[in-house]
């Protein structure tokens, strides 16, 4: 039996564990999942992903968690929040993120997941959450309006210069 921090009707939260790690690195290296990322990651970038992960919650109650599909217990991807640091007019901030393997998709898992952690969020004090995402990703826009985040604006990520398919990017914000 897995320990969930918290649960939404079909997701369950957790920290990260090695047993992951495969299940992770598949989905880092599918190109359709990693489309609006500059590039797939490796194993080793999965693995030092999943133990930053774990030191962000240690320090802060919160991070990109590992996503189980509670009907099957397999990891579905990752949905959490970090902190945001790189230069634009929202940061720093919190920001929340999804990414799930292609068999959780057009499910409404990362809407219903980010709503659960949006929740927690508000449990842990935390009064503003950002998120952003390339302004061609629409798939992970709609989730934001649909979560009831606001369009606060369109920006050139300064950190993704060498990356310009996937700029410019839109930023949203919601009020806890």
């Amino acid at each position: 039996m897995k320990k969930y921090i918290f649960k939404s009707k079909r997701l369950g939260f957790r920290t990260w564990n090695s047993a992951d790690l495969d299940a992770f690195a598949a989905i880092n290296q599918d190109s359709e999942v990693m489309h609006f990322f500059q590039n797939p990651y490796t194993v080793e970038e999965s693995r030092d992903r999943m133990k930053l992960m774990n030191s962000n919650f240690e320090k802060d109650n919160f991070c990109y968690f590992a996503v189980d599909f509670l009907e099957t217990g397999e990891l579905a991807g990752t949905l959490g929040m970090g902190r945001k640091t790189f230069p634009a007019s929202f940061t720093p901030c919190i920001d929340i993120g999804w990414r799930f393997g292609k068999n959780y998709w057009n499910l409404g898992l990362a809407t219903e997941g980010a709503l659960a952690c949006l929740e927690y969020a508000r449990s842990l004090g935390i009064e503003q959450i950002h998120s952003y995402a390339s302004t061609a990703n629409k798939a992970s826009t709609r989730v934001m309006e649909k979560i009831g985040m606001e369009f606060l604006e369109e920006f050139v990520h300064q950190e993704l210069q060498d990356s310009p398919h996937l700029q410019p990017f839109s930023a949203y914000k919601i009020t806890l």
